[in-house]
């Protein structure tokens, strides 16, 4: 018998980062809950971990600023903002080194009197982010560093994984999103492009479009693209019309939060791993975790957001699962936006945030 849950929103108790002796730790703050220190701990089974990562460990922080690919200015602080908050020594204390790369450059003066095509707004300028941003995460893999990707709006997953399918076409991608992010310029829609990243890559049969014509989208001409059977989405509930029509005809395997509801967290994320690994239990995976999958109640700072999403645990879960398959090898945040918000929705946000890429780096309670 399947079981539902009663209630989508479990309590909900602010966290805060504050520096102890020079250390960054976190506390639960609320009345009765007392100050519980959430410490920085790696998991104690850490060596068989990050297993596509060349030892010693080392995840180069790629700030991805992008913010044309939708509406609202505020993406584009985002990763200086994750930094400030303490994100290096999180990390460090985790047992990773860490390159910490200046933010990529997106020189707009180039693309000025640029006329977008129909439905795609801002293409060049997004084009132009995300190759820059996969040449760069190309790089780093083939280096052997654990790219950690801080977007950003999602328009930057195009680059993201077409530098990670260059060096490792097969990965395995687990998009954690409210979203399906499958549209493209010729369905009608907003036409904005932090829509459109799994769209633009994904390997359609019936699909005519050359989207390597797309202004600045040449560097797509031979690829790569993403097979349906390689992507599993998490956390989905709003779709445009020929998202359903695809992820249904093309087989891809989707948990929309009705599943999550049906079968909890954990069961998803065993199907999910299931599928992945079905063929190749050593296929590296990547995770691009959008804010926005998150209830709103938790993560109000965020350009579209939607009610019924992930609840604490479970969005914690999810990012804790993915690490502990040993086989993650690259993780990208994005749609954190700090002027969608009061100062303490933005506090909250960027909280969860930090610590969903904690848990995504594999700290662990045991």
């Amino acid at each position: 018998m399947a079981v539902y849950s009663t209630s989508r929103l479990a309590a909900y108790a602010p966290y805060s980062t504050t520096p102890i002796n020079g250390d960054v730790h976190q506390h639960l703050g609320g009345a009765g809950l007392g100050n519980v220190e959430n410490k920085m701990l790696p998991s104690s089974d850490d060596r068989q971990r990050f297993k596509h990562s060349k030892y010693p460990r080392t995840a180069s922080i790629i700030g991805a600023p992008m913010t044309y690919g939708q509406p609202f200015v505020g993406t584009d602080s985002t990763p200086a903002l994750l930094r400030e908050r303490g994100l290096l020594h999180m990390l460090t204390s985790l047992g990773w080194r860490v390159e910490d790369m200046p933010d990529l450059v997106f020189d707009t003066d180039q693309f000025e009197g640029t006329i977008d095509p129909k439905n795609a707004r801002n293409c060049a300028l997004v084009a132009h982010g995300a190759k820059i941003l996969a040449d760069t995460v190309e790089a780093k893999i083939r280096e052997g560093r654990f790219p950690l990707i801080l977007g950003g709006d999602h328009s930057i997953g195009v680059g993201s994984l077409t530098g990670i399918l260059r060096a490792r076409p097969n990965t395995g991608i687990i998009w954690v999103d409210a979203h399906a992010d499958l549209n493209t310029p010729d369905a009608p829609g907003s036409g904005n492009m932090h829509g459109m990243p799994i769209g633009l890559l994904m390997d359609h049969p019936t699909e005519s479009m050359d989207h390597s014509k797309l202004p600045g989208f040449e560097f797509l001409i031979d690829g790569p693209r993403i097979k349906p059977e390689q992507l599993v989405y998490v956390g989905l509930r709003d779709l445009d019309p020929r998202e359903r029509e695809w992820i249904k005809g093309l087989g891809i395997k989707a948990f929309t939060m009705y599943e999550v509801d049906q079968y909890g967290i954990g069961g998803v994320m065993e199907r999910a791993f299931d599928h992945l690994f079905k063929n190749d239990p050593n296929r590296p995976l990547h995770i691009s975790y959008d804010i926005d999958a998150v209830d709103p109640v938790l993560a109000p700072a965020t350009g579209t957001a939607v009610r019924g999403g992930l609840t604490f645990r479970e969005a914690h879960f999810v990012a804790e699962a993915v690490a502990q398959t040993g086989n993650l090898a690259s993780a990208e945040i994005v749609e954190l936006n700090p002027n969608l918000s009061d100062n303490d929705g933005v506090d909250a946000t960027m909280e969860l945030g930090l610590q969903l890429i904690t848990s995504m780096m594999g700290k662990s309670i045991i």
